[in-house]
């Protein structure tokens, strides 16, 4: 090994298991890569096999610095399960709570055995998702740093720090399946500095339980205790986003970076060397962007539901003949696993009508879609990533939240930005058609998209040289270094 290879810092980045984790995760990685750091980027065995079969058998190989490791989650293979679905959220999230601290473990050990023989540079920190809380005990025990990246919006971090109080102050659980719908979820959150005008339900959604001993409940209460108030946290949020919560956890955490969004960072500094690392857990459909090419500048309404999200058939019904009733052209992303309890299928009717405007796919390239010139709108469930990336793109959204953060964030694009319009959640088609011709030729719509490209722009100001996220990230390495 050579000496410029002994000298190189070596980060160990862990993202919760799934697709919107693992996304900008790797961003992160590559940033760290870009700036001199050895990397190990460690998935679940679920995960690498998943990747493999999405981007072939070479996908994984890495580079001589930046390589790819796998652990067990200790999880059943399900009998309809073919490897390519996001598993079960509470069996995942109990799964990390029980066993990946000693496989984690293992391979930090056997990390450091490689760097003892003079492989590798030695392990010098941990990167890890603030939702795998077992990396903090690792990092204890191994005696090593571990800095903490948030990969959702700094605002889940404030609500999520806040779940041991929800349960102390009696609001959650809920003491029945009627506080859902009883007007209870109106009641203002008014104690909890940084939160301005937010409702229960704008907050992290696993506080609606109507069970203490809820799963979610109980892992992002551990989630809460684990990250201590002298942890270095990373954000994947820009200065002038969320200003009033940032504030609030500044008073909190004295060691903050805001560095987002990753992507534009990413994109100050040459990294083609580093474009066949990618992070799809689903094959990406290439026909996408050649099916745009061949239309108008800011005429398609782009519709994903991110990678968790599912619906009933009746749900995916209205949504899809909401679309059609639009008279819009658009591209709609339909996972495998979108449906609750089968396959999606879509009356000949249906085709027949929006043949000629459509395009059905299970996955794409979604920054570079959104990106796309004749993009012009999204209907989105509110997944940090895709909040962001939109924002990226300067492309206004519809809002249908589905569970976690994304409440959260819908209450930031509908209500704090004013560049998202609400989708009930009882979902009707005519609704889908007035607010899809709103959104792409309505005056809203127009404010929306103004409003957007503005947001674009100042994330364009911060991620460049002189603008807060480039100096936090400078400001990020040197602590690292340390």
């Amino acid at each position: 090994m050579s000496n410029i290879t002994e000298r190189k810092p070596h980060a160990v980045l862990t993202p919760y298991p799934a697709q919107g984790h693992v996304n900008p995760l790797l961003k992160l990685a590559k940033l760290l890569h870009l700036k001199g750091f050895y990397i190990t980027f460690v998935h679940t065995e679920y995960n690498y096999k998943r990747l493999i079969k999405s981007r072939g058998p070479n996908a994984l190989d890495g580079l001589p610095d930046f390589r790819f490791e796998a652990i067990p989650d200790g999880l059943p293979l399900k009998d309809n399960d073919d490897g390519d679905v996001t598993q079960h959220v509470p069996s995942l999230c109990n799964a990390i709570r029980k066993n990946f601290l000693e496989p984690f473990c293992n391979l930090l050990h056997r990390l450091n055995h490689s760097a003892a023989t003079g492989l590798i540079p030695p392990v010098t920190c941990l990167v890890s998702d603030g939702c795998m809380p077992f990396t903090v005990q690792a990092a204890q025990q191994l005696g090593l740093p571990n800095i903490i990246c948030w990969p959702a919006s700094a605002c889940s971090l404030l609500s999520v720090i806040n779940f041991p109080t929800f349960v102390e102050k009696g609001l959650t659980p809920l003491k029945d399946e009627s506080y859902l719908t009883n007007g209870y979820m109106e009641a203002k959150v008014n104690w909890i500095p940084g939160l301005q005008n937010f409702r229960l339900e704008d907050m992290v959604d696993f506080v609606w339980t109507t069970d203490l001993n809820d799963v979610l409940l109980q892992f992002f209460i551990e989630v809460a205790n684990r990250i201590g108030r002298n942890s270095t946290v990373v954000f994947n949020t820009f200065e002038g986003l969320e200003d009033d919560v940032m504030n609030a956890l500044s008073s909190m955490f004295p060691s903050l970076y805001t560095i987002g969004p990753f992507s534009l960072l990413l994109n100050q500094s040459p990294h083609d060397h580093l474009a066949s690392l990618g992070s799809n857990l689903w094959k990406e459909d290439a026909e996408c962007l050649e099916w745009l090419e061949s239309k108008e500048p800011r005429s398609v309404v782009y519709v994903n539901f991110g990678s968790i999200t599912v619906m009933s058939p009746e749900q995916l019904l209205e949504f899809a003949w909401g679309l059609a009733n639009s008279t819009k052209p658009f591209l709609w992303i339909i996972r495998p696993d979108l449906v609750i309890g089968g396959s999606v299928i879509l009356s000949s009717e249906f085709v027949n009508e929006t043949r000629d405007r459509s395009l059905i796919a299970s996955w794409c390239p979604q920054e570079q879609v959104l990106n796309h010139p004749s993009i012009g709108g999204f209907l989105t469930h509110c997944g940090w990533n895709s909040t962001t990336e939109s924002i990226c793109a300067g492309v206004p959204m519809l809002c249908w939240p589905f569970f976690g953060d994304q409440p959260t964030n819908r209450r930031y694009i509908c209500h704090e930005w004013d560049i998202g319009i609400e989708i009930d959640t009882n979902v009707k088609r005519e609704a889908v058609e007035r607010l899809v011709n709103e959104l792409m030729v309505g005056e809203k719509g127009r404010k929306m998209r103004q409003k957007a490209m503005e947001l674009k722009k100042k994330a364009e100001k911060e991620t460049k040289p002189g603008g807060c996220s480039y100096i936090n990230f400078d400001k990020l390495i040197k602590v690292l270094l340390n």
